[in-house]
């Protein structure tokens, strides 16, 4: 099969054709059988966070690209033109025509041959739309995808936690990406051991983050992180939740103490052990890819 790859490349522009969104749809057969995802939650976050569009689809049909014509090409990877039916529209309002073309680079396999890509093999397709003006056909829609790899083999489990994630995205007050920390301080007890530390960190859209860290005189901490400017109730975020991903993802390994300055050295050390704890608390962040721009 002979496909247009430089207009691929270039990108088409999306025609109109309408596919409702089932967004807010969950996978009862994934819920049922309690199916984990091959993917960790973190990769699939970083992805729905970028992605103003994302589909389910079936491969229709592929064609592997010379390297000489696949610029920014990463080792160990080959580049394919794609062609794929939409089955469902997850998330995005875009027109799109029930066929979309798009490229992907794709891992060698362990004999460092190119992978293949089967007709009907099911995929999840992360993109973004691309400018109007192209020569696309009345039948294609040519997009984007929002990192070179993020088409990912689907699967009942992988689309109902990758549903949980975008509910929780366009939820109001919905967790902000974290940028750094802002400022904070540590306020010693009345009994020796005690204390509180206080963190207020940078988000991407402004909105205000901080955490909070209580020292007993036992040495026992409680800690709880608050998503607005209500501290008073404020809890620990459950792991594989947006909360959690946005801190065990977002903040810094270590607590830059710069950002404590005015604070006696001491005072600025217990923070420092406070944090660690909270990082310790959190966990590994679990990213097994590099996240696309945006995440």
């Amino acid at each position: 099969m002979r496909f247009p790859l430089a207009a691929a490349a270039l990108g088409l522009s999306l025609l109109s054709i309408g596919i409702p969104p089932v967004f807010a749809m969950q996978d009862d057969d994934a819920a049922a059988t309690g199916a984990q995802s091959p993917y960790s939650y973190s990769d699939l976050a970083d992805l729905a966070v970028a992605a103003p569009i994302v589909i389910r689809a079936q491969i229709k049909d592929s064609a592997g690209v010379e390297s000489e014509r696949a610029p920014g090409l990463a080792a160990g990877h080959s580049r394919f033109y794609v062609e794929a039916d939409i089955v469902s529209l997850i998330r995005g309002s875009a027109p799109l025509a029930k066929r979309i073309s798009y490229l992907v680079d794709l891992p060698l396999d362990a004999r460092g041959k190119p992978a293949k890509l089967r007709k009907k093999q099911p995929v999840l397709i992360f993109a973004q739309p691309v400018a109007a003006g192209g020569s696309g056909s009345a039948s294609t829609s040519s997009i984007r995808l929002v990192a070179p790899d993020a088409q990912l083999a689907w699967d009942a489990a992988t689309e109902a936690q990758l549903r949980a994630i975008l509910t929780e995205l366009v939820k109001p007050g919905a967790p902000p990406r974290i940028t750094g920390i802002a400022n904070g301080f540590h306020v010693p007890g009345t009994l020796p051991g005690e204390g509180e530390t206080q963190l207020f960190l940078d988000t991407a859209n402004g909105d205000p983050v901080s955490l909070t860290i209580t020292t007993r005189a036992d040495g026992s901490r409680r800690w709880s992180a608050a998503f607005g400017e209500i501290v008073e109730g404020a809890g620990i975020p459950k792991r594989n939740t947006l909360a959690w991903y946005r801190l065990a993802c977002g903040l810094p390994r270590t607590l830059p103490l710069s950002k404590l300055a005015g604070t006696p050295a001491a005072d600025r050390q217990k923070a420092a052990s406070d944090y660690a704890a909270v990082l310790g608390a959190l966990g590994e962040c679990g990213r097994t890819r590099t996240p696309p721009p945006g995440a």
